[in-house]
């Protein structure tokens, strides 16, 4: 998978993450505080937003007076997140080839943060390098990451059953290839940021529960609209494959499962992600 069929699977899934705002910005919500708590951002900072989505962060830097830029590769998540923030600047582009201070003109930025949108890059020590070299130096970058598939059942539950009624296989991608898993390996990812000049690295593990309910629901419908929107086109090839009769039978065996994962009354979904730190010290990325 390279960055044009990436960019071509955001152009088409964006509308369901721009749907699914809320649900999302709740699931991810304690990743959302951590980033924004380690970021330690100021008022009057310049920050970069590498895959921006519908503008969450953008948002909270805003609340606090700070300076947001946010990039992303999906036009209907920019869109969203122009709505929901007019006060920021949202680019719709690839963080990891643009030139990001022609297209979004000012001082180098003070940080880059990162909710989930950096694992996508064809290239990604050249594409890091392209984002050091739009902040200034002792500029800091945090980001959240997924780890592995077989540590995140939040990618599975539910989605597996809706797998196994497919006449094939549904493909993932290779270890260390561009998807949600491209930085599980953390020596990896080390490797990439220390290749692509950013220096005092820290990977650290973050594991939490991504909890489904909005509004009093306990979430299962709230998870089962992200799996038939986000589930990497699964609902749709089913769709494809099986009447609505076989259909209704499989939601309600998804509910059933969901059901089962309930914590306190809600959908409670472990995640496993990385919380990473760097810094710019300035000089130039290795060969």
């Amino acid at each position: 998978m390279g960055t044009d069929d990436v960019q071509q699977g955001w152009k088409q899934g964006g509308q369901g993450w721009v749907a699914n705002e809320r649900i999302l910005d709740a699931a991810f919500a304690p990743l959302t505080q951590a980033l924004v708590e380690r970021v330690a951002w100021a008022r009057g900072d310049r920050v970069l937003d590498v895959g921006c989505g519908t503008g969450t962060l953008l948002e909270l830097g805003v609340r606090d007076g700070v300076e947001m830029v946010g990039v992303d590769v999906s036009a209907a998540m920019v869109e969203a997140a122009r709505r929901r923030v007019p006060e920021a600047t949202v680019l719709e582009a690839d963080a990891g080839t643009a030139d990001l201070l022609e297209a979004a003109p000012g001082l180098p930025f003070d940080h880059v943060v990162s909710r989930y949108g950096v694992m996508f890059f064809s290239d990604p020590t050249t594409a890091f390098d392209t984002i050091r070299r739009a902040t200034r130096p002792g500029a800091t970058m945090t980001f959240g990451c997924w780890r592995s598939r077989e540590e995140n059942p939040v990618f599975t539950q539910g989605l597996d059953l809706l797998e196994a009624a497919l006449p094939e296989p549904v493909p993932h991608p290779a270890p260390g290839a561009p998807g949600p898993t491209a930085f599980a390996d953390a020596e990896r990812l080390r490797g990439v940021l220390n290749a692509a000049g950013w220096a005092e690295i820290v990977i650290e593990p973050f594991d939490y529960a991504c909890r489904y309910g909005l509004d009093g629901s306990d979430g299962v419908e709230e998870r089962l609209a992200i799996l038939a929107s986000n589930g990497r086109g699964v609902w749709g090839r089913l769709q494809d494959h099986v009447g609505p009769e076989r259909q209704a039978e499989l939601l309600d065996k998804v509910r059933a499962d969901l059901r089962s994962r309930r914590v306190d009354g809600v959908v409670s979904l472990p995640a496993a992600a990385w919380l990473v730190t760097a810094r710019n010290l300035g000089v130039e990325a290795s060969d």
